[in-house]
């Protein structure tokens, strides 16, 4: 681990320190180039842009720009560290978008002392960009965050700790049940954790058909119950009408695990109380609420996945993130909606039924990969991710009517 470690601040530190830079995209090499890139041929895209705004995405790099934005409260796994300490996570981000969707990223981290001091910053400064992704943000202040600046900006703002996480999940969920041979709507789920994640996940699940009272969402109290005094009103919307209170009481007979909390919460003995064909979805990292080798120890017709790339399964955010905002961004969308966000999940599910493509093979360090318990959602390096999900995601913002271009008939085919 200390020679992962040396690697990691190695990586980070050379050639040169940090990940992303920004490079020209035009000539300047001359002095008639530097007289259209500066002064004075400068100012007429700026008349342009003044007399009409719009025409800013036709004059500069807004339309492929996005920002990654964070106070720094949640990073990672290693809580609240501040601000600066977060810059290596919104660096990578930014790699992230770049490298699989071909988007120009920069990370912003903010210092403020009010979440409305947050929100103003955000706000102000989202001309500049033709997205913005929040990250790393701590509940439930997240929530109030994008909330208040879906409102207050006109352009897609989407914080991808809940929605990225929900449909990554959704798209393998989906799946899974469809494995385990079980229906959406009859399905018991329990949620560990009650998060900004867990909260995302769970509102996707039920706009893809699950019913929201058979959910049981617990705290590090217990089960969420309507005779509780002490939830927040996003917790409230999970607040069940049942006598459960432990995750013994609730994981008995239930059909679905779904872990956004901690390590080693789910015990082999509580994975023996769930209904037959059960699915696990283990998400802590870098340590899941259980291990698969404890659980499939345990159960044999069980469908396991984790947040970890060493296991079969891995919930990865990158299967999703960068390819919705491609899609968004090239329909101009104002928003991310609902709508989007399942699309998202219905094309990312449909490629793990497809033939594997030889390369991911390779990229993956396998010879065989076939959609069924080993294998219910795609690999990150998969090549059908940027144009099927960006195609879906954009195609609903134009069914929705947030989109404020006309895409090409053949965009993304």
């Amino acid at each position: 681990m200390s020679d992962f470690r040396q690697q990691a601040l190695d990586y980070h530190a050379n050639p040169k320190p940090g990940k992303i830079a920004i490079q020209l995209t035009t000539s300047a090499e001359t002095a008639d180039d530097l007289s259209l890139a500066y002064s004075p041929g400068v100012a007429e895209p700026v008349r342009e842009i003044a007399a009409n705004p719009d025409d800013a995405y036709k004059y500069t790099a807004k339309g492929n720009l996005v920002a990654v934005i964070t106070n720094g409260t949640a990073i990672l796994g290693l809580g609240n560290l501040g601000p600066l300490a977060s810059k290596p996570v919104m660096e990578g981000k930014a790699l992230l978008f770049k490298r699989f969707a071909d988007i120009d990223s920069i990370d912003i981290e903010v210092k403020h002392r009010t979440t409305e001091e947050f929100i103003d910053t955000v706000a102000n400064i989202a001309d500049t960009f033709g997205g913005i992704n929040l990250e790393d943000i701590k509940a439930p202040e997240c929530f109030e965050i994008e909330k208040a600046l879906i409102a207050r900006c006109n352009i897609p703002v989407f914080h991808d700790d809940q929605h990225g996480t929900a449909i990554v999940t959704a798209a393998g969920m989906i799946n899974a049940l469809d494995i385990q041979g079980k229906d959406i709507t009859e399905t018991v789920i329990v949620c560990m954790g009650a998060g900004a994640a867990a909260i995302a996940c769970m509102e996707l699940l039920i706009s893809c058909g699950a019913q929201r009272e058979k959910i049981y969402m617990l705290d590090r109290k217990g089960v969420i119950h309507t005779r509780r005094d002490d939830i927040n009103e996003y917790k409230q919307r999970f607040a069940n009408n049942t006598d459960k209170r432990t995750l013994q009481d609730a994981i008995n007979g239930a059909d679905v695990f779904v872990g956004v909390s901690g390590p080693n919460v789910l015990s082999a003995d509580d994975v023996k109380l769930m209904a037959d064909n059960p699915i696990i979805f283990a998400c802590s990292n870098p340590d899941p609420e259980i291990k698969p080798e404890l659980a499939h120890g345990v159960r044999q017709d069980l469908i396991m996945a984790t947040g970890r790339s060493d296991y079969p399964n891995q919930v990865n955010n990158v299967l999703c993130f960068p390819f919705i905002f491609r899609g968004a961004l090239d329909a101009r969308a104002s928003v991310i909606n609902e709508a989007m966000k399942v699309a998202a999940v219905h094309a990312i599910r449909e490629i793990a039924k497809e033939e594997v493509p030889q390369s991911v093979l390779d990229a993956s360090g396998t010879t065989s990969l076939a959609f069924g318990k080993e294998y219910i959602i795609p690999k990150p390096m998969d090549p059908r991710l940027l144009p099927r999900v960006a195609r879906a995601v954009a195609l609903a913002a134009v069914a929705t009517g947030v989109s404020r271009v006309e895409l090409p008939e053949n965009y993304m085919l």
